[in-house]
């Protein structure tokens, strides 16, 4: 199960590679979900902490945050369930196909 969701991502990796609309944020943080995804299983949803995505990502800005995940979720390379509470994390459905 693993191997196939491994292949899976690195199809969506590779898109994510090439689009030039997303910058060095945006793929800094995609890598901060993948370890995120990494220390919960690989279990999908899985659930993140903006305090923990932005340690992994080195994003200093919350602006640049939301920014980015924002348009993660809009480019439709995750689904991205916002909990707006600090102690609950919120859920991430990666959009591989």
């Amino acid at each position: 199960m693993i191997v196939q969701e491994a292949k899976r991502f690195n199809i969506l990796f590779k898109r994510i590679a090439s689009d030039p609309e997303l910058l060095t944020s945006h793929i800094s943080l995609f890598t901060a979900l993948f370890i995120c995804w990494q220390r919960k299983n690989f279990r999908s949803p899985f659930s993140v902490t903006r305090k923990e995505l932005m340690s992994y990502s080195k994003i200093a800005s919350i602006a640049t945050y939301h920014k980015c995940i924002k348009e993660l979720h809009e480019s439709g390379y995750i689904r991205y369930e916002p909990s707006y509470h600090p102690k609950i994390g919120s859920l991430i459905y990666w959009n591989v196909k």
